[in-house]
C-alpha cells in the first residue's frame, strides 16, 4: 500500500529529516521518503496497518511540528505558502523596539538599568515565548535535542548569569535568522516549483460544439479537448484538426519551438504559441509525461546522495554531543581546576548556540533536490540525488550506438549497379527479394523503392539465418544478402568500399550490384565524445551487435576510444561488468541506450541513462536518468549540472562546519562572544541556503 500526505506548514528542514527518520522506523512501514522541499511524505506500508496507518502518521508529524497541517495529496500540487504570517512580522519588530530601547536606555543616557533589565524582557517574552514553550512540550513527548531546547537553555542561561541583553539579543537574531532563512527557503521552493511548472490547470473539454472548462483528471481516454495559444497542452494526445508551434522547453529544454500539425503526438505540459489544436486524448491525466515528469522529479528525494545520508546521521549526533560538551565545560573546570562559573556557564552558553546543524540539514538536501530540477528544466530527468552525484563522478561512459549516437533511422544512400543492370532494376529485384521481411534493413529498401509489390507472385521465399534472403518471382531465382550470401552461390561480385550496410543481389547467379543502407551519425555525437574528454572522463566506449566495419567507421568519425561490435545483449552486460573492473576507485560508469532493448546494460551501470524521445515510457521507466531530446550533448550538461550541484554543496557544507567549529574551539577557549556564536548558528544557516539558490540560477 503507498499514500503521498501533504505537510502544509513545514518550514523547519531538521524537523523533516527526524520525521522521516522516525516514520521508516515505525512498524509497518516498508519505506518513508519525506520531500523537505514539496513538503511530500511519501509511505510505503503493509495492508494490515491500513485502517490507522494515518494515525500514526499524523502523531509522528505533530510530535515534530504540531502546526503542520496533513492532507492525503490528491493529486493536485500542494497549496505553497509563499507569505511569512503578518504576526511574525509584528511581533519581531516589537521585540526589536523594545531590545534597542533597552540599550538606548543603558548606554548613552545611563538612565536605569531596571528599565532596560524590564524592556530587555519584555522582548525576550514576545520574541521567545513560543520557543520556550515548544522546547517544554516537545521535552514532554521525548524530544529533547532541538533548536528550541538549545535556544531556551542558552538564553535562561544568559539571564541567570546576567546578561540580560545577551538572553534578548539571542532570541532576536534567532528569530531574525529564522525569519530571513524561511524566506530564503520559500523563495528557493518557489524557484524549484517554478522549474517544475508544468502542471496544467484546466482541459477545455469538448462536448458536443460546445467546450466546458474541466478539471484535467476528469478527461478520459478518446475525448477530445481543444487547447487556444498560450494555453498548455493538459493531456498526452493526437492532433486531429489544426497546426500550431509548441513550445516544448519544459519537457526537453529545447528553446526552439516545434512545429505539430494533423497525426502527430503532443504531450502535456508544452505550450501552444499559435493556432488552435483539436486534440483526441490518448493517456488518463495520472499517466500523462508532465505528471510522470513531475512525480519523477519529486520522488528523486527518496534516493538521496551518500552526502546526504551521511549529513542526516551526522546532524542525528552533532546536538546531543555539543550539548554535552556543553554541560562538562560548565561544570568541570570550576569543580576540578577552581574557575569561576560565571565565566564557565558563559562559555557552555555560546557552545548551545551553535549546537543545531540546521545550516547543514536544509542546505544539502535543498541543494540536490535543485539540482535535479535544474536538470529537469534543461530537458534531463534524474530520479534521485544519488545518481546526479554518479553523473558528477564518471570516470567511463559506454554507448550504445544505434539510436544513442546514430539517428536509428535507415536509409538507402548510395546504389552500384552492375553488369548492365541499371540503379533502378538494381532497386526493383531487392525490394522484391526483401518484400517479405520485417527487418530495418528491408524496410528501407522498400520505402525507397515506393511501389506496390504483388506478394502473390513472390514465390520460394526462404531467409538464410547469417546470409540473407532468396527468392522466386517472375521466373528469376534472386539471392540479397552480405558477402557470404553471394560466396556460397558463387556469384562473381564486386565488394563495395562504402561505408554502410551493404545487400549484395543476384539475378539467376548474374551479380546485379549493391545497395548500401547507412544510419546517419547524429549532429552533436562528435561534439559530445570530445567535450566528456574535456570534462575528464577517462574512457568512452561503443558496445553495438552492428557488424565490426560499420561500428568502426562510427567510432572513428566521433573519436570514441574502444569498440566492440556483433555483440549480443548478453554479451553487453559481460562487457560493462568488465568495464566496472576497470574504473577508478571512487569513480562511476555510465551506459547509455535507448532504454528498451538495453534493459539489462542499463540496470548493470553505476548510472543507467536513456534516450528518452519526447517521453518514452519504457526509456522513463529503463534508466536511472532520462535525455528528453535523444541528444548525446545533453548528457554533457547533465554532467555540469551534477558537478556545480556537487560544488555548491560542498561549499555549503565546508564552509558550515569550518564557522561551527572555528567559534566552538573560540566559545571554548572564552575568545568568542554570544553575538559571535548567533552568526555562528544563523548567520551561517542563512548564508548556506543562499549559498545553495545559486544552483538554479546558474543552472
Amino acid at each position: 500500500m503507498k499514500k503521498i500526505y501533504v505537510l502544509q506548514g513545514l518550514n523547519c528542514a531538521n524537523c523533516a529529516s527526524q520525521i522521516e527518520e522516525e516514520v521508516k522506523a515505525t512498524v509497518g512501514i516498508l519505506s518513508a521518503s519525506l520531500n523537505f522541499t514539496t513538503a511530500k511524505l511519501r509511505i510505503e506500508a503493509d495492508k494490515g496497518i491500513s485502517n490507522d496507518i494515518d494515525k500514526k502518521i499524523a502523531s509522528i508529524v505533530h510530535k515534530h511540528e504540531p502546526s503542520v497541517k496533513i492532507s492525503e495529496n490528491t493529486g493536485a500540487e500542494p497549496v505553497t505558502e509563499h507569505r511569512i504570517s503578518k504576526s511574525k512580522i509584528v511581533w519581531l519588530i516589537l521585540g526589536a523596539i523594545s531590545f534597542f530601547l533597552g540599550i538606548a536606555f543603558v548606554w548613552p543616557f545611563y538612565i536605569s538599568n531596571n528599565i532596560a533589565f524590564a524592556l530587555w524582557s519584555f522582548s525576550y517574552l514576545l520574541l521567545g515565548h513560543k520557543v520556550v514553550f515548544r522546547a517544554v512540550r516537545n521535552i514532554t513527548k521525548g524530544k529533547v535535542f532541538d533548536e528550541n531546547f538549545l535556544m531556551s537553555i542558552a538564553t535562561i542561561g544568559a539571564f541567570a548569569i546576567g546578561e540580560h541583553a545577551g538572553a534578548a539579543a539571542v532570541m532576536l537574531f534567532y528569530q531574525v535568522g529564522e525569519f530571513f532563512q524561511e524566506l530564503a527557503v520559500k523563495k528557493s521552493k518557489i524557484n524549484i516549483a517554478d522549474l517544475m511548472d508544468i502542471r496544467p490547470d484546466y482541459a477545455n473539454l469538448q462536448i458536443g460544439t460546445e467546450t466546458a472548462k474541466v478539471a484535467p483528471e476528469s478527461v478520459k481516454i478518446g475525448d477530445t479537448i481543444i487547447v487556444k495559444p498560450g494555453e498548455k497542452i493538459p493531456l498526452d494526445g493526437v492532433v486531429i484538426h489544426g497546426e500550431a508551434m509548441l513550445d516544448t522547453s519544459a519537457i526537453t529544454g529545447e528553446s526552439v519551438p516545434r512545429r505539430t500539425a494533423v497525426n502527430d503526438t503532443v504531450l502535456s505540459g508544452c505550450i501552444n504559441q499559435n493556432g488552435v489544436l483539436t486534440i483526441q486524448v490518448t493517456q488518463l491525466f495520472g499517466n500523462s509525461t508532465a505528471s510522470k515528469i513531475i512525480d519523477l522529479v519529486e520522488n528523486a528525494a527518496g534516493k538521496k546522495a551518500a552526502i546526504e545520508t551521511f549529513i542526516t546521521k551526522f546532524a542525528k549526533w552533532y546536538t546531543p554531543v555539543v550539548v554535552g560538551l556543553a554541560f562538562l565545560i560548565a561544570v568541570v573546570p570550576p569543580l576540578f581546576f577552581g574557575g569561576e562559573w560565571f565565566d564557565w556557564l558563559y562559555r557552555s552558553i555560546i557552545l548551545l548556540i551553535i549546537a543545531c546543524p540546521c545550516a547543514l540539514v536544509l542546505s544539502v538536501p535543498l541543494g540536490f533536490f535543485g539540482g535535479i530540477g535544474a536538470s529537469s528544466k534543461n530537458g534531463i530527468l534524474v530520479k534521485g540525488g544519488n545518481y546526479l552525484e554518479a553523473l558528477a563522478n564518471l570516470d567511463i561512459v559506454v554507448f550504445d550506438k544505434t539510436g544513442t549516437l546514430t539517428k536509428g533511422v535507415f536509409e538507402v544512400t548510395s546504389m552500384q549497379a552492375a553488369n548492365g543492370f541499371t540503379d533502378s532494376e538494381l532497386l526493383k529485384y531487392t525490394s522484391h527479394a526483401e518484400s517479405l521481411s520485417n527487418h530495418p534493413i528491408a524496410l528501407s529498401i522498400l520505402s525507397k523503392y515506393g511501389k506496390e509489390i504483388d506478394k502473390n507472385k513472390i514465390g520460394n521465399y526462404n531467409e538464410i539465418a547469417g546470409y540473407g534472403v532468396s527468392v522466386n518471382t517472375n521466373g528469376k531465382q534472386i539471392f540479397a544478402g552480405n558477402e557470404k550470401l553471394m560466396i556460397k552461390n558463387g556469384v562473381n561480385f564486386v565488394p563495395s568500399k562504402d561505408f554502410g550496410t551493404k545487400v549484395y543481389t543476384s539475378v539467376d547467379g548474374l551479380y546485379a550490384g549493391c545497395i548500401v543502407i547507412s544510419d546517419e551519425i547524429k549532429a552533436d555525437s562528435r561534439d559530445a565524445i570530445a567535450k566528456l574528454k574535456k570534462l575528464g572522463v577517462k574512457k568512452t566506449i561503443m558496445l553495438t551487435g552492428d557488424t565490426l566495419n560499420v561500428a568502426d567507421a562510427v567510432a572513428k568519425e566521433i573519436k570514441i576510444d574502444e569498440v566492440h561490435a556483433s555483440l549480443l545483449p548478453q554479451q553487453k552486460v559481460e562487457k560493462v561488468e568488465l568495464f566496472r573492473a576497470q574504473k577508478q576507485k571512487g569513480k562511476t560508469l555510465a551506459f547509455v541506450g535507448d532504454g528498451i532493448n538495453d534493459a539489462p546494460v542499463l540496470a548493470m551501470a553505476d548510472v543507467g541513462i536513456a534516450m528518452g524521445g519526447l517521453g518514452s515510457d519504457a526509456a522513463i521507466e529503463a534508466a536511472d536518468v532520462v535525455l528528453m531530446t535523444d541528444e548525446p550533448m545533453k548528457l554533457v550538461e547533465a554532467i555540469k549540472i551534477a558537478r556545480f550541484t556537487k560544488h555548491v554543496v560542498w561549499q555549503s557544507i565546508i564552509f558550515s562546519l569550518t564557522v561551527q567549529i572555528l567559534f566552538l574551539v573560540l566559545g571554548t577557549m572564552g575568545i568568542a562572544s554570544i553575538w559571535e556564536a548567533i552568526f555562528a548558528d544563523v548567520g551561517v544557516s542563512l548564508l548556506a541556503v543562499l549559498n545553495t539558490m545559486r544552483i538554479l540560477r546558474v543552472c
